[in-house]
């Protein structure tokens, strides 16, 4: 069984277990939170399919913890004009495991 979310804009395909990396979220390590922009739900053959989203479903997911991805660098520059910027940006995360997938 799997699930496609919406967060933090961007859309994700768990399973039961899955580990993957999302947005932000407000909580602390160990809570369990709710994602319920639920758009896809399959078991097995058993495909449901929102209008944007299924009323209903939700998907359970623990918060591991939360960090901040690699530093990447910004740079502008204007050729001939002497002007150069560099700007470095470190995006928050939080880590999330699925515990539970229902709908």
């Amino acid at each position: 069984m799997y699930a496609v979310v919406q967060t933090g804009g961007k859309q994700y395909q768990l399973g039961v277990g899955d580990s993957l990396k999302v947005e932000k979220l407000p909580g602390s390590a160990g809570d369990v939170i709710e994602l319920s922009r639920v758009l896809l739900l399959s078991d097995g053959d058993d495909i449901k399919v929102g209008s944007p989203m299924i009323g209903g479903a939700s998907v359970k997911a623990e918060i591991v913890g939360h960090g901040r991805h690699k530093k990447i660098r910004v740079f502008k520059m204007k050729r001939r004009k002497k002007y150069r910027r560099t700007q470095g940006h470190r995006q928050a995360f939080t880590q999330l495991r699925v515990t539970e997938i229902s709908g």
